[in-house]
């Protein structure tokens, strides 16, 4: 085994982290898609499945460094929403939740000297300041629009506002 037990465990529970956001992600997608707010629901579907990818790419980790690989159980995600701006700041917490989470498999992967693994989680780090960004975008926009202006915030979006946001490496569905 190419990683220590501790960062195996690590890698495997955040193999659960990533797909249970995946799922929160299309709750999050569906009270949008009821609210016909399908721009908005578009981005969260897509947010659902680039978190989906994330597990996957810590699947190949933790078998490329001849892990244990252990998928552990996903808990429901939190369905119904009150308002636009409870489902946006869900996804901003959520991305903080998981911006953690990895910090601290990075922190585990350098103190076992690891850097295989530290390196492979550069990637994570990375992303996370992309995931961020845009989920704070998000939020902003949803409380300077108030839920009568959810139009401009989904103008916001087709117009790909969230690759301007996270310095145009993102953009709908990639932040």
């Amino acid at each position: 085994m190419l990683i220590s037990k501790k960062l195996n465990t690590g890698l495997n529970d955040q193999v659960g982290h990533e797909l249970f956001a995946s799922h929160q992600y299309v709750a999050i997608a569906t009270y949008f898609e009821q609210a016909a707010l399908l721009t908005l629901a578009k981005h969260y579907y897509a947010q659902g499945l680039e978190e989906r990818d994330h597990a996957m790419r810590l699947v190949k980790l933790i078998l490329d460094s001849d892990g244990d690989l252990k998928i552990p159980a996903v808990p429901a995600p939190k369905m119904g929403f009150k308002s636009s701006l409870e489902a946006v700041q869900l996804a901003l917490t959520s991305e903080l939740r998981v911006t953690a989470q990895i910090n601290a498999l990075q922190d585990q992967a350098i103190a076992d000297k690891d850097h295989l693994s530290r390196n492979a989680l550069e990637w994570f780090v990375n992303e996370q300041r992309e995931e961020v960004t845009s989920a704070s975008t998000l939020v902003q926009m949803v409380k300077r629009a108030g839920e009568s202006g959810m139009f401009f915030v989904e103008q916001f979006l087709k117009g790909g506002g969230l690759a301007e946001a996270d310095g145009g490496e993102g953009g709908e569905g990639a932040a």
